[in-house]
């Protein structure tokens, strides 16, 4: 698979072992559940189907309109979402290791940091894996693309015990919503990138290293947040408009999908009501990572972000409501998020 990050020069990858990373990665993340050949052929059928099935459904509803074959859509195993994301993150990092790395090192320097840099990567990579059902990069030139993660859409359609057609289309209704969100709103992409730029801005190495450590060792002793305790208050500020697009955006396709499904989806209630019940029956130990990973602070943007676009559509309605997508002024911050009135007396 050609790299993201293509042509953007040899830096991040002295930094970073990429092919590194993506062999650690899928060593990690394994092959997920044991499915008959036949049985994984139609799983990947029928969520090719329904990614298909699940663009009118979106645009209906939400009044977004992005042509179909704008972005593509992948149906992939958990090495093809490493390797996936990977090249993503090397296309991301990109700005980030320009900025904070001060000289390149040479020889066998070199050759170590990147593939310890790399083992830290794949680990991260590897434990996600296991964990995601979709996802769209929108990164990938020129306009994104849609993951669609098969085994594992399985194995938790497997252990939810839900009906597993219901359970499919339900999962692409919320990942083609995100395809819609950017592809109908161009201006988005960049505006995300922007963002880790003007993080990348912020950084700097020395202080870091010097400071960074001790409140990331503190941060693990009080099962804090790990990304949190690193960053400084500017970085901070950066990270709560962060949260906030990325609250709305995680919201308003849990909304989509949750409010389109009953007309298509017979078992739609029976399924986010399992499907929240085992997110909250995680084991003690994955639940310490995900913290100290901020993925908790990610479980909390779907819940406050769903409530912020229900309250707003319930007051000015779907077409008022999509002033949010006008342009980054008018996303909403992360303390508009828990004060919807506030972003509507603002924009509206």
């Amino acid at each position: 698979m050609t790299s993201a990050a293509e042509g953007a020069g040899n830096g991040p990858r002295e930094i970073v072992d990429w092919d590194f990373a993506v062999r650690v990665g899928t060593g990690l993340a394994g092959d997920g559940p044991s499915i008959p050949r036949a049985e994984a052929a139609a799983a990947v059928a029928e969520l090719r189907a329904d990614a298909a099935k699940a663009t009118p459904l979106v645009k209906e509803f939400t009044g977004l309109d992005a042509p179909a074959d704008t972005a593509p859509v992948l149906i992939v195993d958990r090495a093809g979402w490493v390797q996936a994301n990977a090249d993503a993150f090397e296309h991301v990092m990109t700005p980030v290791i320009d900025k904070v790395i001060t000289h390149r090192p040479s020889g066998i320097a070199r050759s170590v940091g990147a593939k310890v840099t790399g083992a830290e990567v794949g680990g991260l990579l590897g434990f996600l894996s296991s964990k995601i059902l979709g996802q769209f990069d929108p990164f990938h030139a020129p306009y994104g693309r849609l993951l669609l993660v098969a085994p594992n859409v399985v194995q938790v359609e497997r252990e939810l015990r839900v009906d597993p057609t219901d359970f499919r289309l339900w999962v692409c209704l919320h990942e083609e919503t995100h395809r819609v969100q950017f592809t109908a709103n161009p201006w988005l992409r960049d505006h995300v990138f922007g963002e880790v730029q003007a993080l990348a801005d912020t950084m700097d190495a020395q202080s870091l290293l010097s400071d960074g450590l001790g409140r990331a060792v503190e941060a693990i002793k009080g099962n804090g947040n790990l990304l949190e305790a690193i960053s400084s208050p500017e970085q901070r500020a950066i990270m709560d408009r962060m949260t906030g697009m990325m609250s709305l955006l995680e919201g308003h396709a849990d909304v989509v999908m949750d409010d389109v499904g009953p007309g298509v989806i017979p078992t739609v209630a029976t399924i986010r009501e399992a499907f929240n019940k085992r997110r909250k029956g995680m084991g003690s130990l994955d639940r310490i990572i995900r913290r100290l990973l901020g993925l908790e602070q990610k479980m909390a943007q779907y819940r406050d972000g769903a409530l912020f676009v229900r309250a707003v559509i319930d007051r000015v309605g779907m077409a008022d409501f999509n002033a949010v997508w006008a342009g980054p002024e008018n996303l909403p911050t992360k303390d508009e998020i828990h004060a919807p009135e506030r972003w509507i007396k603002r924009v509206l």
